[in-house]
């Protein structure tokens, strides 16, 4: 990797950034690392480096990408963080900073592991760019894991596993999200993984290119024909999501029908739906498998179209149609956010963060202690996320199998001390139902109910939900109390 590499992608992503900045940072580092060595051999200065391209691929922003080449300097050298500011300017230097506070604390132990965890999360909260650093350090370090002993390797993926590639999901990197995850399973699961590469790579690569070229030239035919300008892509599921459906559904790869997909890129959302209605003319669509995030976008900010349709041969096809602006964002997530604001002169504050955030912070304010802190945030934020809707067109995302009763708790605290009954898509359901995607849900409420089922808590999925629960339920039986003994 060499600094040339990173220049011209960030001038590819804007064309317009101060690269020379990106040379002074490159000479710096270099001069401050030195004769230093990885694990593997190589010069340390590659791994910055290797942070830096990462990050660029994803669109992130110029001083992110220079702290992504700084990013050890003040742990592994004998220069400073004042120095960096100094050089590089108070930002560079806080992100550098926030990085440099992370890798204090390594992970060995339970209660050091999670207490890291327990700062990067906050870390995150104050700037989620430092996030994004640490997403691209530590890919390169799994790209090299074959330096460090085995018994490192695979805490080093089971931590990625269940950490770091669901903050990345969060985020929306999904291409940071996929190399994540499938380097992982290649250490954590080698016979699975070889298996299924081999049937995904070898047995299937012809056959599979072959139909979707059939696919491409017939629908590609139709949207010439209707002047809608397009590029069509194939997209294939990478190998740790199809070892999940697969251990999910207890399927065989050969009945994971959506294991690729097509994506067909169009210029406005006006020729998205466009191109939707040409492919159901062509194609007969599978019942229940229209999903519009167009519409209602992801929590993440995602955004497409998706359909499958039974294609040549009555093969189900899967298609995600969305526009130029949407795809960058299926990639890079709140990265190409960011760029797609500085490129069109918007407000491009990195610093601003995603509301799932603000939960974080949340959790972290009313969590006892560091272990109910990771608890609940896996259990909370790492969950799916589904949308529901409001009579009023509002719309609430709750974490995945979440019921009417934290539906009201997300709408109002009152509402959901209150709630008697609940109506979804106009239905009486119970209580407890699990929510679905797409869900209109009202809740009726009983003004003189003195508040919420203690019972409520054996079903309830959301964090806020439980915590209103309980506090109803301590002033309840200090209530009790008071009447029973006077004065207290």
């Amino acid at each position: 990797m060499t600094i040339d590499q990173i220049i011209n992608k960030v001038k590819e992503n804007d064309p317009q950034a101060d690269t020379d900045l990106l040379a002074l940072a490159y000479e710096y580092a270099e001069k401050a690392h030195g004769s230093q060595k990885r694990k593997s051999g190589e010069p340390y200065i590659q791994h910055c480096l290797h942070t830096a391209f990462v990050l660029a691929q994803i669109k992130a922003d110029l001083n992110t990408v220079i702290a992504g080449i700084l990013h050890d300097v003040p742990e592994d050298t004998d220069r400073t963080l004042e120095d960096i500011q100094k050089n590089f300017g108070e930002e560079v230097a806080f992100l550098v900073e926030g990085i440099t506070k992370l890798s204090k604390i390594k992970y060995r132990g339970v209660e050091r592991y999670r207490e890291s965890l327990r700062k990067m999360f906050l870390a995150m909260a104050k700037d989620v760019r430092v996030i994004l650093i640490k997403f691209s350090d530590r890919l390169h370090n799994l790209r090299t894991l074959d330096a460090l002993p085995k018994e490192k390797r695979l805490r080093i993926a089971q931590e990625t596993m269940e950490i770091y590639a669901p903050i990345a999901g969060i985020l929306g990197v999904w291409r940071l999200k996929w190399q994540l995850e499938d380097i992982c399973f290649k250490y954590l699961y080698p016979e699975e993984y070889k298996k299924l590469e081999y049937k995904y790579e070898v047995e299937k690569k012809v056959e599979r290119n072959k139909y979707t070229q059939k696919v491409k030239n017939i629908l590609g035919q139709k949207l010439q024909e209707n002047n809608i300008t397009f590029t069509i892509e194939s997209r294939f599921k990478h190998l740790y999501s199809i070892y999940k459906k697969i251990q999910q559904k207890d399927r065989q790869f050969d009945e994971i029908y959506d294991v690729f997909a097509l994506r067909v890129i169009v210029p406005t959302i006006q020729d998205c739906y466009k191109t939707l209605g040409i492919i159901h003319g062509l194609w007969k669509p599978k019942a229940n498998r229209i999903k519009d995030y167009i519409a209602v976008p992801k929590p993440n900010g995602y955004s497409s179209l998706h359909t499958t349709v039974f294609g040549p041969e009555n093969k189900a096809t899967e298609f995600q149609i969305r526009t130029p602006e949407m795809h960058e964002k299926s990639l890079y997530g709140i990265a190409a956010h960011w760029h797609y604001k500085q490129m069109t002169g918007g407000d491009a504050k990195p610093g601003k963060q995603p509301r799932w955030i603000q939960d974080l912070l949340n959790i972290q304010r009313d969590a006892k202690d560091t272990d109910d802190f990771i608890q609940k945030i896996k259990v909370d934020v790492f969950k799916n996320r589904i949308f529901v809707f409001s009579p009023k067109g509002d719309v609430f995302d709750l974490p995945e199998n979440s019921t009417p009763i934290d539906f009201a708790y997300a709408v109002h605290t009152e509402i959901g001390n209150k709630a008697m009954a609940a109506l979804v898509n106009t239905d009486i359901a119970p209580l407890d139902r699990a929510l679905k995607n797409g869900d209109l849900v009202e809740i009726v409420i009983d003004k003189k109910r003195k508040g919420p089922n203690r019972d409520w808590l054996k079903f309830v999925k959301s964090h806020r939900a439980k915590e209103k629960i309980m506090q109803a339920a301590k002033v309840s039986r200090f209530e009790q109390l008071r009447r029973i003994i006077p004065g207290i």
